[in-house]
């Protein structure tokens, strides 16, 4: 698509801060983060929402989804399992339509990991 920003940056034309890519995928630093790691994890496929995704995207979905804790455990946001219980994390989230808060009209999943900056300061 010639006018979306995340075709660019996965076609090399506008600059990121990558943290991977493959043939299916590039992950990217969110330039406004809502956490200390905030990543975005593109397909190189234009899809422009999760509800337009069909049975041939699958494995594309799933591997977004198994890249996320990888990614965030990589950064310095993941999950453990600790001898006192769980412990750290991180969101996988994709807002999908204007009702969803979807900015950006090709899919993406946010990941954002570290304190939880959505739970507010308490």
């Amino acid at each position: 698509m010639d006018n979306c920003i995340f075709c660019k940056i996965a076609a090399g034309t506008i600059p990121s801060k990558k943290v991977y890519e493959d043939e299916d995928l590039i992950v990217f630093h969110d330039i406004q983060p809502a956490a200390p790691v905030h990543l975005l994890i593109v397909p190189r496929e234009h899809l422009p929402t999760l509800a337009e995704c069909t049975d041939k995207h699958q494995a594309l979905l799933g591997k977004m989804m198994l890249l996320a804790p990888k990614l965030a455990q990589e950064l310095g946001g993941g999950y453990e399992l600790t001898a006192d219980g769980p412990a750290g994390g991180f969101r996988a989230l994709v807002n999908t339509g204007p009702d969803g808060g979807q900015e950006v009209y090709h899919l993406h999943l946010h990941v954002m990991g570290g304190p939880r900056p959505w739970r507010g300061q308490h």
